[in-house]
């Protein structure tokens, strides 16, 4: 049986780029877009021309996607003016953009209050703006502005709006909702009436996720006929968010309600680059991934419990809805407090650490482990301490280099323009191959003064060492009062972007530190087979 086809917009460098806190550059976008585009996004909105220089200069130039119609955003043409005399839409039909997406107020309300004009006029610049782009030869969609809420509030006027930009020519007219707080049941039965009126291989929507619901709502309208969901990588957007692309292409792609009805732009290989795709929008925009996102989150499919482990290891659909490698993701058991046998075995199959299951040292690693945690220690997110604890319990952890003493001091005095400034130093004294190496180092602050110290001088072992920075850095304080336990966490990253985290606890904040540091350093060689 034929599937109808489902078509995916992509408006992360458009309504993305209102997220709080993100700012694209120019290398940012183009590298963002050739992304989309080999993921096999139908649509890569790339920003409002006009708007700023920044998306000026961006669609200033062709930008070459193989698969994806690369689409301009802006406003229908301002009331009392005539579309061919309106700059916003002269920037438009300027851009080297193959579609250009005419947003338009679809809400009564929104007419009077922020557009204060009349709902004739509002109509009449809906179909001059889109019969002036079909004119130029540009492939039209309309951004039905507060859709549902206009809807709700007045539907003969909502539904002409709509029905305007696809009498005019739009080849999609994508309802929006706007504020984000329609229901789902709401989004399925106001589509429904749409499509009677518009054929649903012409309707596209456009959720915001201000109730947790964009990525529902999305589906909604899909079940109703639309045929056109409009999202962005990860959910960014404008206050909560946009519907999740991340989320709903697995969906399309794995669950038989979607698979068996639609075909979307994206195969199976590049579903499985789908967490790759996720991990290079969060580099781009220098932010950790967040470890709960459904499909692509490194929390997706972890099993914590040594009875949920237990089961995962005879059959992995015993605690997972879909496999994780079809997204480019995979399992990973837990070890903790909570972890028996089963986890810990199951942790160490995904390292190269050689081990037998009948050895009675795995039993001490999993005592050893539960006495570790009850200390403060949490192994479930320092999975290279875990990986360096496992090697000295079943067998050896090379002795790569020996720190005889270290010594930080922190100082504050006045620099040389008068400014109280506080500086930290640190010494580190070790010992490779028998020679003693003595390295001292400034950093703005203790922490950061042992890192720089430590690695300056590693002997023999300093080239493998040298693409290595640390990414982040974080501190629990486990009890109160000023005897308190600290655990630090300290994430690492190499030259070929691979990361791991060390842990470190103890009373002394730069004890627990430097405790991280040293795993960090000794994980890394390691890695790397240096020699002993």
């Amino acid at each position: 049986m034929s599937r109808e086809r489902l078509y995916l917009y992509d408006t992360t460098l458009r309504d993305g780029a209102q997220t709080n806190g993100v700012d694209f550059t120019l290398h940012d976008k183009k590298l963002i877009a050739s992304l989309l585009d080999d993921l096999g996004i139908d649509y890569v909105e790339g920003g409002y021309p006009g708007a700023n220089p920044l998306d000026t200069e961006f669609f200033g130039a062709e930008q070459n996607l193989e698969r994806a119609t690369f689409a301009a955003f802006g406003m229908t043409r301002r009331p009392g003016r005539s579309a061919s005399n309106d700059p916003g839409i002269a920037m438009l039909l300027d851009a080297k953009a193959d579609a250009i997406c005419f947003v338009a107020k679809s809400s009564e309300y929104q007419v009077r209050v922020a557009l204060e004009t009349t709902n004739e006029e509002n109509i009449a610049s809906i179909r001059d703006s889109v019969s002036l782009a079909k004119e130029k030869g540009r492939e039209v969609l309309v951004d039905c502005e507060h859709f549902f809420d206009g809807y709700k509030a007045n539907p003969e006027f909502a539904l002409q709006c709509a029905k305007a930009a696809y009498e005019s020519g739009a080849r999609w007219v994508v309802l929006c909702d706007t504020n984000g707080g329609t229901m789902p049941d709401e989004v399925e039965a106001i589509v429904g009436e749409v499509v009677k009126h518009i054929p649903g291989a012409h309707v596209g929507i456009h959720a915001h996720n201000d109730t947790e619901q964009a990525v529902a709502n999305s589906f909604a309208a899909v079940r109703a006929g639309a045929r056109q969901i409009q999202g962005t990588l990860n959910g960014l957007g404008e206050r909560c968010g946009n519907a999740n692309l991340c989320s709903m292409i697995p969906t399309l792609k794995l669950k038989k309600e979607f698979a068996d009805k639609f075909e979307i732009g994206v195969s199976d290989d590049k579903l499985a680059s789908l967490v790759q795709v996720s991990r290079a929008l969060d580099n781009i925009l220098d932010r950790a991934p967040n470890p709960h996102a459904p499909y692509v989150g490194g929390s997706a499919f972890v099993t914590k419990t040594g009875i949920h482990a237990s089961a995962v290891l005879k059959d992995p659909q015993t605690y997972e809805h879909v496999p994780p490698e079809s997204i480019g993701n995979h399992r990973k058991v837990l070890v903790s407090d909570q972890a028996g046998k089963s986890n810990v075995l199951a942790e160490l199959a995904r390292t190269n650490i050689q081990f037998d299951r009948d050895d009675p040292r795995l039993s001490r690693l999993v005592e050893k482990l539960k006495e570790r945690e009850a200390a403060g220690y949490a192994y479930e997110s320092a999975n290279a301490s875990f990986d360096l604890l496992a090697r000295g319990t079943l067998g050896t952890v090379p002795e790569f280099f020996r720190v005889d003493k270290f010594d930080v001091n922190v100082e504050q005095r006045y620099n040389s323009h008068g400014q109280r400034v506080t500086v930290a130093m640190a010494v580190i004294k070790v010992e490779v191959d028998g020679e003693t190496l003595i390295s001292a180092a400034e950093g703005n602050g203790p922490v950061n003064a042992l890192d720089v110290a430590l690695r300056k001088d590693l002997g023999k072992y300093q080239k493998y060492i040298e693409g290595l920075k640390l990414v982040d850095y974080r501190v629990r304080i486990l009890n109160g009062g000023t005897e308190a336990v600290t655990r630090v966490l300290i994430e690492s990253e190499d030259e070929d972007g691979r990361r791991w985290t060390t842990i470190g606890v103890s009373p002394n904040i730069i004890d627990a530190s430097f405790q991280a540091l040293m795993d960090s350093v000794v994980y890394k060689l390691v890695q790397s087979n240096a020699p002993v």
